[in-house]
């Protein structure tokens, strides 16, 4: 049988990222944490968690992990009818962790999150990485749900096309009279600073790829914040893709401007969730799914 007390510490490490922090969430000493730890180490024959800055999972402590988060999900189905545990206690057992990108983070999916806790009550854990790589979180057990573009489905889990975020190339329009004097092309916008959110944003190439058939290599400005690249848009430091939700009131204000109006192009969402049949999965999903509905064009 598995030790979950000692299962609980290495998820307590690979979630706070060390065994200070874990010993403070757990209540106990960082040595408790690490002697629980190093038990089910010697006793599994394998190596649990990889010490550093932050502490991480090895591939096994990856599924054990994966395994814990599922337990505690489906104890909270249970724990939250029992009178004599502290609201702690049970709050603990009720939240979900998922993954979800900046984008969605800051446009439609509040919806989704404030609709999910009116109507279960529950907590939401979220991490926060880029749509095409939040799937890999639910792979590796870190999550049990995830808002992803990576249409393929993630074994023990489901998948539902949630529809489309649009994204438009904007800028201010003193940025624009600066740059592209005589309208948006190729060579203008080789020579145009844009706005990135990581080295794994690739909106923008796609986007002057579909839009003028441009490979770019332009100045650089990296902002790993979607209002933020949107702030700095504002004040004439480059140009951007956001999505058109967001944006849509600085254009209609023409504090910002399209560089080609029309050219736009969306991403394509779905949501994969684990299959372990908890209420507060499903809970969140029917959040999601109508957040979705409500907000992002149909696919």
């Amino acid at each position: 049988m598995l030790d979950y007390l000692a299962l609980a510490a290495v998820a307590a490490v690979v979630r706070e990222g060390s065994f200070e922090r874990a010993a403070h969430v757990l209540g106990v000493t960082p040595s408790a944490v690490s002697q629980r730890v190093k038990g089910l180490e010697e006793r599994l024959g394998a190596v649990l968690v990889v010490r550093g800055q932050p502490c991480r999972a090895t591939e096994i402590g990856e599924r054990l992990c994966a395994h814990v988060e599922r337990v505690r999900l489906l104890e909270g189905d249970v724990v939250s009818a029992l009178p004599r545990l502290s609201r702690e206690e049970i709050a603990e057992r009720r939240t979900v962790r998922a993954a979800v990108n900046a984008d969605s983070l800051a446009t439609w999916f509040p919806a989704a999150a404030a609709g999910f806790a009116e109507d279960a009550g529950a907590l939401l854990d979220l991490i926060l990485d880029d749509e095409d790589y939040t799937a890999d979180k639910l792979r590796s057990g870190e999550v049990l749900a995830a808002v992803t573009a990576d249409p393929t489905l993630v074994a023990g889990c489901r998948i539902v096309p949630l529809g489309t975020l649009t994204y438009t190339a904007l800028a201010s329009p003193a940025f624009v009279a600066r740059f592209f004097p005589g309208g948006v092309d190729a060579e203008g916008l080789e020579a145009a600073p844009i706005l990135r959110f990581d080295r794994r944003d690739r909106l923008q190439v796609r986007w002057a790829a579909e839009s003028l058939g441009a490979e770019l290599a332009p100045p650089t400005h990296w902002a790993p914040s979607t209002q933020g690249m949107l702030d700095l848009a504002l004040v004439s430091l480059g140009w951007t893709m956001a999505p058109v939700m967001l944006a849509a009131e600085h254009l209609a204000a023409g504090r910002l401007v399209e560089l080609l109006p029309g050219r736009r192009i969306g991403v394509k969402l779905y949501w994969q969730h684990s299959r372990i049949g908890a209420s507060l999965i499903d809970r969140l999903t029917a959040a999601v799914r109508q957040a979705a509905r409500e907000h992002l064009d149909p696919t």
